[in-house]
């Protein structure tokens, strides 16, 4: 179920992200907005596995936000205050991974919870999970309000969803027609002109391939990662894991996730300004060598100890290495639009990233997982999902050489 949003993602986004350089950034957030609401009043309201992935699909399949809002962030700035601009990204991501553990606690079995007021609802007896749905898919709701009042478009031409399907539809007749052989004067439609989005083939350049590879390797380290520290905390001390309750996991993880995105905010821009987005992002990936280190030895440190102060230390050394991890985003972000063949064609640019990055995301918890698994049944074979975490973080720091010191443009 985790999986299918990814696929779903993986299957939309590139076509939202082209979509939004034609009709504009605010109607395709708005258009994904809505199918968040919608998919978690539905999630809530299902009571069988099929009604759950369907939700989730939904969720995926109408939701492009992440490559268009970076898109209108490159919009509205500069080379002078973008560093800036890209450090407040993981704000939301903070917000809602501090805020939705404990809206979903607090509000699941509000039946059970709170009898004197919820005790005697039917409709919540039998949707224990209802009323934990409805508060963030009603957050969505007034956010879409709020961005529907107040959000400013900001791709300079556009056209309207009707226009663009009738030229699309007009473009593919005229296309079965016999055509004469103009080979000698055409070139790739739009490479000319800056205000016009490119095809997608003229998207396949060495620089969008590149910034593209790196994204995706990023992101599958970092998923692999945060799918692998809450189940290693949780693990038995004596399975290879720390043994700890699922509160005090959450806690830990949202302590790291309020410091992440304080971080974030007021060191991000310092550092990509000293010492290049080059530097900053190989850095960045490289810290996730030692962030796998950390595994085998915090639960060496528990055999040994117990959990106590030598522990808790590893632990907080290994989720403060892993900040590092998440300045790559922000990076790999620059990084994609500088690649884009022209300002038009961002949006586009910015979805290939996207689905790709989705189709590993669908594999990568699956592949921690039963690597762990597989590791946790074996003692001789204890540390092969340390190994494998190893070969993915090599492999990002490996592909992040093939990225300029200094940052492409789209003169040269």
């Amino acid at each position: 179920m985790y999986s299918v949003f990814y696929v779903a993602q993986a299957l939309t986004t590139l076509q939202w992200n082209r979509l939004s350089d034609h009709v504009g950034r605010k109607p395709v957030i708005l258009t994904g907005l809505f199918g968040i609401s919608v998919s978690m009043f539905l999630f809530g309201l299902s009571k069988t596995f099929g009604g759950l992935i369907l939700s989730r699909v939904l969720c995926g399949a109408l939701n492009g936000n992440g490559g268009v809002i970076k898109s209108m962030m490159i919009d509205v700035t500069d080379s002078s205050n973008v560093a800036k601009a890209y450090g407040f990204l993981p704000i939301p991501w903070m917000t809602g991974n501090t805020l939705g553990p404990l809206i979903g606690g607090s509000l699941s079995h509000p039946a059970d919870r709170f009898p004197r007021l919820f005790g005697q609802s039917t409709f919540l007896k039998t949707y224990p999970y209802f009323l934990a749905c409805a508060g963030p898919a009603l957050f969505t709701a007034v956010t879409w309000l709020v961005t529907y009042m107040l959000l400013q478009e900001t791709v300079p031409t556009t056209t309207s969803l009707w226009s663009l399907i009738r030229n699309k539809c007009r473009t593919f007749v005229h296309t079965k027609l016999p055509q004469p052989d103009t080979s000698n004067s055409h070139t790739v439609q739009g490479s000319s002109d800056d205000s016009k989005p490119l095809p997608l083939r003229a998207l396949m350049t060495p620089r969008v391939l590149i910034a593209t590879l790196n994204y995706a390797t990023l992101a599958l380290i970092d998923i692999a990662l945060r799918s692998l520290i809450p189940v290693f905390y949780s693990t038995p001390v004596n399975m290879g894991g720390l043994g700890l309750d699922p509160p005090r996991i959450g806690n830990i993880l949202a302590v790291f996730g309020i410091a992440n995105g304080l971080f974030q905010v007021f060191f991000f821009a310092r550092l990509h300004d000293r010492f290049g987005t080059k530097v900053v992002y190989t850095c960045g990936v490289a810290s996730s060598v030692p962030t796998i280190i950390a595994f085998p030895i915090i639960n060496m440190l528990s055999l040994t100890y117990g959990i106590g102060t030598a522990v808790w230390f590893a632990v907080g050394l290994q989720l403060t290495m892993s900040i590092a991890l998440n300045m790559c985003y922000a990076c790999a972000a620059m990084y994609i639009a500088a690649a884009s063949p022209n300002r038009a064609s961002l949006g586009a640019t910015n979805g290939l990233a996207h689905t790709v990055a989705a189709c590993v995301r669908i594999i990568g918890p699956a592949s921690a997982m039963s690597m762990f698994s597989f590791s946790v049944r074996d003692p001789y074979y204890a540390w092969a999902v340390y190994y494998f975490m190893m070969m993915l973080g090599l492999l990002a720091i490996g592909v992040s050489f093939l990225l300029p010191r200094q940052m492409w443009t789209r003169g040269n």
